[in-house]
C-alpha cells in the first residue's frame, strides 16, 4: 500500500510532515496568484491550478500518515478562509468576489469530511478516490470543455460540452483504477468498480450548480467506491 513506502519511513516527526504538506499548498497558491497578477487574463486558469494542485495533497497526507485531527483542522481553516475570500479579495486568483459559486468552500469541506470518515478506519484509498476524482475529473473537464468544447448541450439551464463530460469520465476512471490497482491488485473488481464510479461522478457533475459538485462528487464517489468494493469483495 502507498503508506508503506520505505523511503517515507525516516520522515517521522509530525511537525516535519505538516511542514511538507503546508509547503506544497503554499507553493501551489503562490503559483496561481502569480499567474493571476502578472498575466492578461488567467483567473479561471489560476483557479484550476489550485483546484488540481491542492487536491493531490491528499496523496501526501496518505503517504505521510497525517493524523485525521490535523487534516480536519486544516479543512476547517481553509473553509473559513474560502468564505471570507468571497467577500474580501484575499486571494483574487482563486475566488472572484461576487462569483456565484461556493466551489472552493465545498472543496475544503469535502476534504475534511472524507478524512474524518476514512482515516479512522484506515481506508485512505476511498478518501483519495473522492478527492482526486474532483481534482482531476472536474479540473480537466473545465479546462478541456472551455478550450475544445465544440459540442454543447444544456440540461436545466446548465451548459456543458460533450468533450468536457468525456474528460470527466476518463479522468475519473483512470484515477479510480490506479488507486484500486495499487491497493487491491489486478482483480476484476479493480476494473469494474471504476466504471460505475466514473459514470456516477460524470452525471453528478453535469447536474451541479453553484459549485455544489465540489461536495457531491467527492463524497458520492468515495461512498460508492467504498460500498461497491465491500459488496463485491
Amino acid at each position: 500500500m502507498l503508506h508503506s513506502l520505505p523511503w517515507l519511513e525516516p520522515i517521522s516527526p509530525l511537525w516535519l510532515k505538516i511542514v511538507i504538506v503546508a509547503l506544497g499548498l503554499v507553493t501551489i497558491v503562490f503559483l496561481a496568484e502569480t499567474l493571476h497578477r502578472y498575466t492578461d487574463d488567467k483567473s479561471e486558469l489560476s483557479r484550476k491550478i489550485v483546484h488540481i494542485g491542492s487536491g493531490n495533497v491528499i496523496l501526501i497526507a496518505w503517504w505521510l500518515q497525517i493524523p485525521e485531527t490535523i487534516g480536519i483542522a486544516a479543512s476547517l481553516v481553509t473553509s473559513a478562509i474560502a468564505l471570507v475570500s468571497y467577500q474580501i479579495p484575499i486571494l483574487p486568483g482563486i475566488n472572484s468576489v461576487g462569483r456565484r459559486s461556493l466551489g472552493t468552500f465545498f472543496y475544503a469541506v469535502s476534504i475534511g469530511v472524507l478524512i474524518a470518515w476514512f482515516w479512522p478506519i484506515q481506508q485512505y484509498q476511498y478518501a483519495a478516490i473522492g478527492i482526486l476524482i474532483m481534482t482531476w475529473g472536474d479540473g480537466l473537464a473545465g479546462l478541456i470543455g472551455q478550450k475544445w468544447g465544440k459540442h454543447r448541450y444544456q440540461i436545466w439551464g446548465i451548459k456543458k460540452s460533450w468533450e468536457g463530460s468525456l474528460a470527466m469520465f476518463l479522468a475519473s476512471y483512470i484515477v479510480s483504477s490506479l488507486i484500486l490497482l495499487n491497493v487491491q491488485g489486478n482483480l476484476w473488481q479493480t476494473w469494474l468498480v471504476p466504471i460505475a464510479i466514473a459514470l456516477f461522478a460524470t452525471i453528478v457533475e453535469t447536474f451541479s450548480k453553484l459549485g455544489i459538485d465540489n461536495l457531491t462528487v467527492p463524497l458520492g464517489s468515495a461512498a460508492l467506491a467504498f460500498f461497491l468494493s465491500q459488496f463485491l469483495a
